[in-house]
């Protein structure tokens, strides 16, 4: 157990596998999702969708507390104690603030529908779409409070089983929808899709913990630690969601046309998004491995590095496939009427290598409770993230948000280290300098690669170079662990048993 606890190799490929796993299939199911809304709503009705959704992302967090945060931090120390009295009480607790976030996140949203409207758009009065989006940042909160005791109870079963059904309501709920109705329905699915994430949350939160009505007098009062913890998370989660509604908002505004809003958001989606699959165990797994030694540098830097080595080993092949694959990928997970897009997502990728090193770093001021730290050096970024935007587009259209974006990424891992290289002693491995600097420069001949006009020499070169970044990490990752032996040693034992 010692072993597992300060992160062994084996230990960290198969967490990162176990729930890359869970958000691999969620991600299929989005990509079919999402081609059948591009064909129906296609980048003006894509573009439409995101900013509402960015807005009420931004309101939920801007309301919220942070409690899908802090509150994990409590019921966790509580379920270790295995005080269940004590559980259930603070369980109360989360549910009182959930509710009084999720009224509080309504009345904004309904107040500011004006100012969003005008802020947002360049065109028409939208300020009672953003009225009748209200109750989706209420469910919101709803759903963040439950996911958070879920999550401090290491209900982690019921947590990838309520991510499989979400995405899959997504699908069975959006696209009829948008068939019939078209971009009308784009208000109605977002607040659909949120009820039903907070009835399959509730679902299994109140089976572990039934609702109690009654006692809840000065429960309120018992919460004000965890809102205080919370509250660095909240400017930082504002600051973020704040920074993605100027970016859209900046883009439809420019340009005028809500297609360039479209086609931004699916190259954001296929690098940023589907790509940052793998870090989804960052949360569940490496998060509270790290805490548990935070007070040990030594083990600190073990903790990160192996995390980073693991990381970078899994996605590299995935980014080099992807730079390579995207001109292929875009008509079949969108339309054809995304291929203006693919430069821009190419340059992109290379924010995914980088987010494989600065991910893990962060997370040290997480594990420490920097959050003062942490709100600074997120806020810089954002800041950094917008203005790079605007420079980008403006001297490069949209293929310069792919050089932003990357970018950004590059400044923010040489703050986040700097940061963390001066306070909290932390110093990257030469296998990590090795590992990053071998994968970093196969993405970049794969990207070379694409400067290629012919087909033949294109493909070739391409698929060579994936191959050799897939080679180079099976072969480290199979000299760092023994899953390979163990995984051989299951077999011969079943067919031994099966003989």
């Amino acid at each position: 157990m010692k072993k597992e606890a300060t992160g062994s190799y084996s230990h960290v490929l198969k967490y990162t596998g176990i729930f890359g796993s869970v958000q691999g299939l969620n991600i299929v199911v989005s990509l079919v999702r999402n081609k059948l809304i591009a064909v129906i709503l296609g980048p003006n009705g894509m573009g439409l969708a995101s900013l509402f959704n960015t807005t009420v992302n931004f309101i939920s967090q801007a309301t919220n507390l942070g409690i899908s945060f802090s509150a994990v931090k409590h019921v966790s120390e509580l379920f270790d104690r295995g005080d269940e009295a004590a559980i259930a009480d603070f369980v109360r607790v989360v549910r009182a603030w959930s509710l009084l976030t999720a009224l509080v996140g309504m009345l904004v949203c309904i107040v500011a529908g004006p100012a969003l409207s005008n802020f947002t758009f360049a065109w028409g009065d939208h300020t009672l779409h953003f009225v009748l989006l209200s109750p989706a940042v209420g469910l919101l909160a709803i759903t963040g409070g439950e996911t958070a005791i879920l999550k401090g109870a290491r209900q982690l079963r019921s947590l990838a089983v309520i991510q499989v059904y979400t995405v899959l309501a997504a699908l069975v709920i959006s696209v009829p929808v948008y068939y019939f109705f078209g971009q009308t329905g784009i208000v109605p699915v977002i607040v659909l899709m949120a009820l039903v994430s907070m009835l399959l949350a509730i679902r299994y939160s109140y089976r572990l913990y039934p609702l109690q009505l009654r006692g809840g007098r000065g429960v309120l009062g018992e919460g004000m630690e965890m809102v205080k913890l919370g509250v660095a998370f909240v400017v930082a989660g504002v600051m973020g969601s704040g920074a993605e509604v100027l970016i859209r908002s900046f883009l439809n505004v420019s340009s005028g046309d809500l297609d360039v809003v479209g086609l931004y958001n699916a190259g954001f989606m296929l690098t940023v998004t589907y790509a940052g699959m793998v870090f989804s165990a960052m949360e569940t797994d490496y998060f509270p491995r790290l805490s548990s030694v935070n007070h040990d540098a030594a083990a600190t830097n073990l903790t990160v590095n192996r995390q980073i080595e693991v990381s970078l080993l899994i996605v590299s092949p995935m980014l080099a496939a992807l730079i390579i694959s995207l001109p292929l990928l875009i008509p079949i997970l969108f339309t054809s009427k995304f291929l203006p897009m693919v430069s821009m997502a190419q340059v992109a990728v290379f924010s995914m290598y980088i987010k494989a090193i600065s991910l893990p770093v962060s997370y040290i001021m997480l594990a420490k409770g920097d959050s003062l730290g942490y709100m600074v050096l997120e806020g810089i970024y954002d800041v950094l993230l917008v203005v790079l935007i605007v420079l980008g587009y403006r001297h490069w259209g949209l293929f310069g948000t792919g050089v932003a974006l990357s970018l950004s990424y590059l400044l923010d891992i040489l703050m986040v280290g700097a940061y963390a290289y001066l306070r909290y002693q932390y110093r990257p491995s030469v296998p990590v300098i090795f590992y990053a600097a071998l994968q970093f420069s196969l993405g970049l001949a794969a990207y070379t690669v694409t400067l290629i006009d012919n087909s033949f020499i294109y493909w070739t070169l391409g698929m060579l170079i994936c191959l050799v970044s897939l080679l180079v990490s099976v072969y480290i990752l199979h000299q760092k662990t023994s899953l390979w032996a163990s995984l051989i040693g299951k077999l011969k034992k079943r067919f031994r048993k099966n003989g």
